[in-house]
């Protein structure tokens, strides 16, 4: 099996040449490439956090670097120095919980036991302080620990206490690591199972004799769209190519091929037909902390026309397209440019340049934008795995996901490469 530095190198130029396709498949290798970076790091006696955090934003660092538009790759490294920082403090909370027990269970009386959830709370309280958001009543009740879950020990010599201590440590060293892995595990598991989880809940958004709009090609659309076949719903389905790549031509011959009416429209119809739709279900390549969407080009068209005729304007995505990010933050790369010969054929093109200055500069310049960027205000709901919710709740389910010390992904001097 290659070395970690192999993999990682690999996957950095693919990420460079466009090989992956996705949101999802992105975030998936992204999250597994993590992993195996965890699991090869050695971790030191001491802050052995630190180590895997330093390890993570060395390589997330890389990746983010190769393909800055692609933001899912940055939303996986913020979500497993996250996952660090939560298991970490766990154990943190777990272990002065436990030292608090044995003072009390030592030098105070039985009526002044009920004090070491105060330790905890601290702890709890410090770690808020790096999230985007304070800490929730549930939040603090999960994290005061069960007192009949805690061992009572009693001092008996310094040589066994400290070799007490020397193993407690090494065996939270392991655990550590080995409960990070863990998470990053059903992480990639909710990513791999993200279709299925929005698409359970198409039954409670569409209904009987509806026309439904989307434009382009997403998977996520697909699945939640024949989830409501399934459940018996009958409606018709409006798909706007997508110009110019065309992706709609394919999501028309899905939805066909399982069965579902379908109307194939030209993107400039959009305007015209969005009179006769109930809603406009789109998928979308990010969801900023904001609300706003990085969609498929053309769709902030069709956010207008919606919001024009009252016509509601719903985005299905996964929690791993959730970004902590703001569009105005300069670690943000809301768009890239795609070749003309999509708009354009090279021999046309040629035919447009003026070789009689000697310069050969040419006199048409093509513009291929390949993302729009969709506005909080134009979205009535999104859907993720999670539920329903409204674009002014986005920030505070990012901020679950997050903590704000790793909105900037990026090494400390002095960590090797």
């Amino acid at each position: 099996m290659p070395d970690v530095h192999t993999l990682v190198n690999d996957f950095i130029i693919k990420l460079k040449r466009r090989k992956i396709e996705g949101s999802q498949a992105t975030a998936k290798l992204t999250a597994e490439l993590l992993r195996s970076v965890i699991s090869s790091q050695r971790v030191p006696y001491t802050n052995q956090a630190g180590a895997l955090i330093d390890a993570v934003n060395a390589v997330g660092e890389q990746l983010i670097a190769a393909n800055p538009v692609e933001l899912a790759v940055g939303n996986i490294v913020r979500r497993v120095l996250h996952i660090i920082r939560e298991e970490d403090l766990s154990l943190t909370t777990a272990a002065m919980a436990g030292l608090n027990m044995s003072t009390v269970s030592d030098d105070e009386d039985d009526g002044d036991r009920d004090n070491y959830p105060v330790l905890s709370a601290a702890v709890v309280a410090a770690a808020a302080r790096s999230t985007l958001r304070p800490p929730s009543l549930q939040t603090l009740l999960e994290d005061i620990p069960d007192a009949a879950a805690i061992p009572h020990t009693s001092s008996s010599g310094d040589d066994s206490e400290g070799k007490s201590k020397s193993a407690d440590k090494s065996s939270r060293s392991r655990k550590l690591k080995h409960d990070v892995i863990e998470a990053v595990n059903e992480l990639i598991q909710d990513i791999g199972t993200c279709h299925e989880q929005i698409a359970e809940q198409a039954v409670e958004h569409i209904h009987h004799n509806e026309v439904i709009l989307t434009l382009g090609s997403s998977k996520t659309v697909l699945e939640f769209l024949f989830a409501a076949k399934e459940k018996k719903r009958s409606f018709r389905v409006f798909v706007a190519e997508g110009a110019p790549r065309y992706q709609g031509h394919l999501l028309a011959k899905e939805l066909v091929a399982r069965g579902l009416q379908t109307t194939l429209i030209t993107d400039s119809a959009v305007f015209a037909m969005i009179s006769r739709v109930n809603m406009v279900i789109v998928g979308a390549h990010a969801v900023m902390a904001n609300g706003g969407v990085i969609a498929p080009v053309g769709l902030n068209m069709v956010a207008l026309a919606a919001q024009r005729h009252a016509v509601p304007f719903v985005v299905l995505a996964g929690s791993h397209k959730l970004c902590p990010l703001y569009p105005h933050n300069p670690e943000v790369l809301l768009n890239e440019l795609r070749s003309p010969s999509e708009l354009l054929d090279f021999g046309e093109f040629s035919d447009c340049m003026d070789f009689r200055s000697g310069t050969g500069s040419p006199l048409l310049h093509v513009v291929n934008p390949t993302f729009d960027y969709v506005p909080p205000k134009l979205v009535s709901l999104f859907i993720t795995d999670t539920g329903g919710h409204n674009p002014s709740y986005m920030y505070r389910l990012i901020a679950d996901y997050y903590s704000a010390d790793d909105l900037v992904v990026q090494r400390r001097p002095g960590t090797g490469s």
